[in-house]
């Protein structure tokens, strides 16, 4: 990747990784599915009008809509609202990888060879040190509904693989449309219309800059510099980048709320980014990086493309690379947060 790119890349995932801080401060102002509803409305509006019309079937927008929006982020919220910390449920949100790839296996057939097994149970092992770290520390309840949270983001990476869409902004937009109203309702009849009232009428500079952050710093630019990489690279180069996100939120959250990480959580933190490494990111082509060691530099490798070649075999749709081993990739909306 050119060196402009790669800082495209980490300026996304930490704009990500903070978000999780800005979401516990947004959590001050809003209720939880109505903040929710917010970021998608704020998200969507005006943008629908600049994207263009969408180019997938609307029975893929409303799915990922649904998946995305409502459960994952409504799951989220909640489970943060309930006393999960911002930096743990950045690194916790992590799993969705191994549930994306039991997914896949189950709706696309696509069966985990012995390295993605081993890398589900390394991050289910961690799963497991953080939900013992949390359960004697915290409310264990906000840990299940964001574990919840990751599993509702594995359903919407199959489904975003299964749509293939060409332009990503142009579908996280759409998409963005789609839970505005049942957040909206789900918000009245569990959090009633007397809070959502309070807190719309007492809103101020700091609850404005949470919506905005959250719906267009995260949401319309976040995923449009995602989906320009994915545009341009293979997403098993662009996807490794993403196991930056709990880096970001957990440091960030650290500085900005004091969260403390205990050593059980470091041990947390350890075994779901190598789990989520080993489950997402492409076999090491040994055998090959053998021979172009041996291989003399005026002796190019028989049936090797050329550099230009190589850029411009680009996959149908972005992020969904039919010899990539990454599972999910493209279906970033994991980036996501």
């Amino acid at each position: 990747m050119r060196p402009v790119h790669i800082a495209l890349a980490v300026l996304v995932t930490a704009l990500w990784g903070v978000n999780f801080v800005v979401i516990e401060m947004g959590l001050d102002h809003f209720p939880p599915l109505l903040f929710c509803a917010l970021r998608f409305l704020v998200a969507a509006l005006p943008a629908i009008f600049l994207v263009g019309p969408p180019r997938v079937a609307w029975r893929w927008i409303l799915g990922v809509g649904l998946a995305l929006g409502v459960a994952k982020f409504g799951l989220l919220f909640i489970g943060m609202h309930e006393g999960m910390p911002a930096g743990l449920s950045s690194l916790v949100l992590q799993i969705q990888a191994v549930f994306t790839a039991l997914f896949a296996a189950v709706v696309l057939g696509e069966r985990p060879g012995r390295r993605r097994l081993l890398g589900m149970a390394v991050a289910l092992a961690g799963i497991a040190v953080a939900a013992v770290d949390e359960g004697t520390s915290g409310p264990l309840i906000g840990f299940v509904l964001v574990v919840a949270a990751a599993a509702f983001w594995g359903v919407s990476n199959v489904l975003t693989r299964k749509a293939a869409p060409p332009d990503a902004l142009n579908f996280m937009v759409w998409v963005s449309l789609v839970p505005v109203l049942p957040l909206l309702g789900l918000s009245l009849m569990f959090e009633g219309a007397r809070p959502d009232l309070d807190a719309l009428s007492r809103l101020d500079w700091a609850g404005v800059g949470a919506i905005v952050y959250v719906a267009w710093v995260t949401t319309v630019f976040g995923f449009g510099v995602w989906g320009f990489l994915l545009r341009t690279y293979d997403a098993s180069t662009v996807a490794p980048f993403s196991l930056l996100v709990p880096v970001f939120g957990m440091s960030s959250a650290a500085l900005v709320l004091g969260e403390g990480i205990s050593a059980p959580r470091w041990l947390a933190a350890a075994l779901l980014v190598g789990g989520v490494a080993l489950t997402s990111l492409p076999r090491l082509r040994l055998r090959r990086v053998w021979r172009g060691a041996r291989r003399r530099p005026d002796a190019p490798e028989v049936g090797a493309r050329s550099d230009a070649l190589g850029a411009g075999a680009r996959p149908c749709a972005p992020g969904v690379d039919p010899r990539s081993d990454v599972p999910g990739a493209g279906a970033r909306p994991g980036a996501p947060v």
